[in-house]
């Protein structure tokens, strides 16, 4: 008898804490985006990476020798793709351009990566004025991470990206440094 009033009352003290402690809320951007206007037009034009969360440290190793990295979205050849090209400055100097296509799903802001079946792209909103929070997910890895329109956002958007990922057992955290000027985006 004593064990089991014993396991109720932890039982109680665990939902206590877990709705004192609840992780932040974050909402997954829809189709009618910002302002009204349709997803991805809000979405489009140049972002900055400024920092990734992950589970694991190896699921982050891509942006290890990273210094910083450039990105523009535009509207692809039909109105199911959008066109991401970058531009990586990486810690040794060298600027190394890249670029992808997106495919939209019908009614939804999830992408899928021309050439890589197994990659979902979901976007979020960011608490952070001019930021997007994406979540990567693919074969053996799992990621968030936070795009700026500004290359040097607010200290504070970075902590409450890093807060709301921790608080979701993304613990790994990565930001880069961003202390060498951006490459140029080439335009083709």
């Amino acid at each position: 008898m004593f064990h089991q009033i014993w396991a109720a009352l932890l039982y109680l003290c665990g939902i206590l804490l877990n709705s004192i402690y609840q992780c932040p809320e974050y909402s997954q951007l829809t189709t009618q985006g910002v302002d009204g206007k349709e997803f991805p037009e809000p979405h489009l034009g140049r972002w900055y990476f400024i920092a990734g969360a992950a589970p694991t440290k190896e699921e982050l190793m891509t942006f290890d020798a990273v210094d910083n990295i450039v990105f523009n979205m535009a509207t692809g050849s039909a109105p199911t793709k959008l066109q991401l090209r970058a531009t990586i400055r990486m810690k040794n100097g060298l600027c190394v351009p890249r670029k992808w296509i997106y495919h939209l799903t019908e009614e939804s802001t999830d992408l899928r990566t021309e050439g890589r079946p197994d990659m979902k792209t979901k976007l979020f909103s960011s608490s952070c004025p001019g930021g997007i929070m994406l979540k990567e997910s693919g074969q053996g890895y799992q990621r968030f991470l936070l795009y700026s329109r500004s290359p040097h956002p607010p200290e504070k958007c970075v902590k409450e990206f890093q807060s709301l990922t921790s608080c979701l057992d993304f613990r790994t955290f990565l930001q880069t440094p961003r202390n060498q000027e951006a490459c140029e985006l080439s335009s083709n």
